[in-house]
C-alpha cells in the first residue's frame, strides 16, 4: 500500500508541479507506518482467562477494558471467519449475553483453539445454567 501511495503521489507531483501531492502522500505514508508500529502492541493487549465461575476478558492499551462474563449468563458463543481470516487459519470468537454491554469478541484465535474454546464454554455454560 505504501508503494502505491508513493507512486501515485510522485506521479501527481510531477504532473501537477505543486508540492501538495508530496505532503498528502507523505502524511498518508507516515500515518500508515505509525499504525503498523503499534499493531504488535495492540495484539498483545487482547487476552482472556478462564476462571472457575466466569471468563475474564481484557482489551485496550490506553483505555483498558476488563469484562467478566459468568458462564451461566452466556447465551450464544459464535465463531466468525472472514475471507482474510480463513486464508490465515484464524477465527473470531464472540460471546453474547442478555446485556449488550458485556458483549465480548476475541479476534485472531487459531481455528482449532476457537473451536475448542467454544465447545468448552458451551458445555460449562449448560452445566451452570441448570443450577439457576
Amino acid at each position: 500500500m505504501i508503494v502505491v501511495v508513493v507512486a501515485v503521489g510522485a506521479l501527481v507531483g510531477f504532473l501537477v508541479d505543486h508540492p501538495w501531492p508530496w505532503f498528502v502522500g507523505g502524511a498518508i505514508v507516515l500515518v500508515t507506518l505509525v499504525t503498523l508500529a503499534f499493531v504488535p502492541r495492540r495484539i498483545r493487549s487482547i487476552g482472556y482467562l478462564l476462571r472457575d465461575d466466569d471468563l475474564l476478558f481484557r482489551r485496550g492499551i490506553m483505555w483498558q477494558r476488563f469484562v467478566a462474563v459468568p458462564y451461566g449468563r452466556m447465551q450464544l458463543v459464535d465463531i466468525n471467519r472472514g475471507p482474510l481470516a480463513r486464508a490465515f487459519g484464524l477465527a473470531e470468537l464472540k460471546f453474547v449475553t442478555a446485556s449488550p454491554a458485556t458483549g465480548v469478541t476475541i479476534p485472531g484465535l487459531p481455528l482449532e483453539e476457537a473451536e475448542g474454546l467454544r465447545d468448552h464454554l458451551v458445555s460449562v455454560a449448560e452445566s451452570r445454567r441448570t443450577g439457576l
